[in-house]
């Protein structure tokens, strides 16, 4: 058992699973606001053995190194790398602090909400159609940038609506071959594609000057992932031309001052954000946190 559990924001734990939680240790403490800064995050995990915190804060080491009681940073939010998280992983291993992420809760809603968002467009509800007539994805030419869990989704989604899937990622995926799905360089993916999905970890960026060069204009971009997958500047350029960028919030835009391009459709939410990925999310951090304590507490 933790002897006291914080989790230092709001996690987006359903009530049954903060219930269950509170039989994991013998003090939890749920704040419900982002705290300001790492003095203020400090402040609230004090000498609390287990942390949770969800992608709104970043604990890295000013923060950690003034709490010796840590053993256990629960992440209620994807994991993947070091580079993309936001909690200081290195820190955290130099002093034995099991770090724990979650994957694959929120993607449903987020390939609902490109479908949504390109029907729309293509069809021209509440503005013109893109094309001039309204148009289906049947035919449509998709490049997909991250060949992850999400970024397969939204390729099977494409397909599935008749569109020809084209990717970069890392390295070819054989069962993407078996799909049919097509494996390019980024900037011929990008010369080649109508719509673009950039489905990649937090802090990649992969579309410098050269890749707006090669998408070109008349192009549909769209961003799933939690912070910008470009520049700034050849993105600012390349917004002025007859082109359209989507993302669901604002984090994904890169702030508030792309907002109002007339250019930019954001959300301002997160589309993974729904009921059944509370409940996806709840049994994943709870699991992790068993976990620990079946390996640890003996």
């Amino acid at each position: 058992m933790f002897r006291k559990i914080v989790a230092i924001e709001p996690v987006g734990l359903l009530p049954a699973a903060e219930q269950k939680l509170r039989e994991l240790a013998e003090e939890v403490i749920f704040y419900n606001d982002i705290p300001a800064d790492d003095e203020t995050i400090a402040a609230r995990i004090g000498d609390a053995d287990a942390v949770l915190l969800s992608y709104t804060s970043r604990l890295e080491k000013p923060a950690l190194e003034r709490c010796p009681a840590v053993k256990y940073i629960g992440m209620c939010c994807s994991l993947y790398t070091p580079e993309s998280a936001n909690v200081d992983i290195r820190y955290a291993a130099s002093r034995g602090i099991v770090v724990t992420g979650i994957r694959d809760y929120g993607d449903e809603g987020v390939i609902e909400y490109v479908v949504s968002e390109l029907v729309r467009l293509l069809h021209g509800f509440g503005e013109e159609p893109w094309e001039g007539e309204p148009r289906e994805i049947t035919g449509l030419r998709v490049g997909i940038v991250g060949l992850g869990k999400s970024g397969g989704m939204i390729a099977d989604a494409m397909r599935f609506f008749g569109a020809e899937i084209g990717y970069f990622a890392r390295s070819e995926k054989p069962w993407a071959a078996e799909k049919g799905y097509r494996f390019q360089p980024l900037d011929e993916l990008l010369a080649a594609s109508d719509v673009v999905c950039c489905c990649l970890n937090k802090n990649t960026v992969l579309l410098h000057e050269a890749q707006f060069e090669a998408l070109g204009n008349r192009k549909i971009l769209f961003n799933t992932g939690l912070s910008p997958a470009w520049d700034e500047a050849p993105l600012r350029r390349w917004l002025d031309g007859p082109n359209r960028l989507y993302c669901d919030t604002v984090g994904a835009l890169g702030g508030e001052k792309l907002l109002a391009h007339p250019h930019v459709r954001c959300m301002q939410v997160s589309t993974g954000r729904t009921k059944q990925a509370a409940v996806r999310l709840s049994e994943k951090v709870l699991a992790n946190l068993t976990a620990y304590l079946s390996e640890h507490d003996r």
